[in-house]
Order: C-alpha cells, then sequence, then structure tokens
C-alpha cells in the first residue's frame, strides 16, 4: 500500500449554479490527501500538471489507481510514464474499485461541501485547502486505530481547549 495512490474528479456546484471540478489524490497506505485543486475547465494537461505537483520525483508512488474518465488521454499517460508511475484504470462502471478515492471524495461531500454554500473557485479551492489539513492532521480514522493519516501524540493531561475548523463546522479538541 505505501506504493499505491488513487486520483479522481468530481462535481461542486456554486451558488450561481456553475460547476467546479475538484481532483484528489490519496495515498492509500495512510489515507492522507495528498493533493486538492479545483477548475472550472478541467483538461488532459491540467490533470497531468496537477499530478506533477503532487508528487515530486522522490514521493511518485509506484502505481496510480484512476477511473476510465477520458479527461485522462494520452497527455496524462505520457506524464505517469514519465515519473516511472504504472497507470492502473479501473473496469468500466466500476466505482467500488477505486473505493479508497471514492469514500475520501464522499467524506468531503458529507462532511464539508454539503453544509457550506460555495461562492466561486477561489472560495472553494480555500474550504477544500482547509478540509484537508483538517483531514490529513486532527480527523481520526478507525482503519488507522483512531489516528489521522499525519500521527501524533498523545495528550493525556491538561485543560481541553476547542479550535474551530471551517467556520465551527468541525472542531480541533487539544490539551494545553
Amino acid at each position: 500500500a505505501p506504493d499505491i495512490a488513487a486520483m479522481d474528479l468530481f462535481v461542486v456546484p456554486t451558488v450561481g449554479f456553475d460547476l467546479l471540478y475538484a481532483f484528489v489524490i490519496v495515498r492509500l497506505d495512510r489515507r492522507d490527501l495528498v493533493w486538492i485543486n479545483v477548475t472550472a475547465n478541467p483538461t488532459a494537461e491540467w490533470v497531468a500538471r496537477q499530478i506533477t505537483e503532487a508528487f515530486p520525483w522522490n514521493e511518485a508512488p509506484r502505481y496510480l489507481i484512476r477511473d476510465r474518465d477520458r479527461i485522462y488521454g494520452s497527455v496524462v499517460r505520457r506524464r505517469l510514464r514519465a515519473m516511472g508511475i504504472r497507470d492502473k484504470p479501473t473496469a468500466p462502471a466500476s466505482p467500488w474499485q477505486n473505493g479508497f478515492v471514492e469514500r475520501l471524495i464522499g467524506s468531503i461531500r458529507r462532511e464539508c461541501v454539503d453544509h457550506i454554500i460555495i461562492l466561486g473557485e477561489a472560495h472553494l479551492r480555500r474550504i477544500l485547502r482547509s478540509y484537508a489539513c483538517y483531514y490529513n492532521g486532527i480527523r481520526t480514522h478507525r482503519s488507522l486505530g483512531k489516528d489521522a493519516p499525519i500521527s501524533r501524540p498523545v495528550q493525556r493531561a491538561g485543560s481541553l481547549k476547542t479550535i474551530p475548523i471551517l467556520g465551527g463546522l468541525h472542531h480541533h479538541y487539544l490539551r494545553v
């Protein structure tokens, strides 16, 4: 699992009924959200650039799971090959084969964008980056033994303090 990542796009509507596309990449071993970005017009060149920015040359996974969307054209496949990443497309109409990223997208929808009115591209980008920090550093995962993807020490002493995240949608509880 440390050498496997998964990627996908999902759609988020705005207050003006425009559609924005969010692109996510997740590593499977610790379920950490590696990359998240937003665009109004996704192209194969844009996706290839996002993959390059998500993985510096020494941190690229060996395998990348994706669906068979036409956005992942020859430009994306050439970029993956140049980075030494083996492309693993799922079977047609089989979202369960890319379960880790589909679960992440469901969490983003349920825990974030379903509760916030998105004003535009910059607003969605800011909200998703804030959620990514929460997801990687604070949100616990049962599959990780109730730890976050970026592990942190257990705080056993001190009084509790709460820090609101995403305008109070979530909270970070810590001991001081």
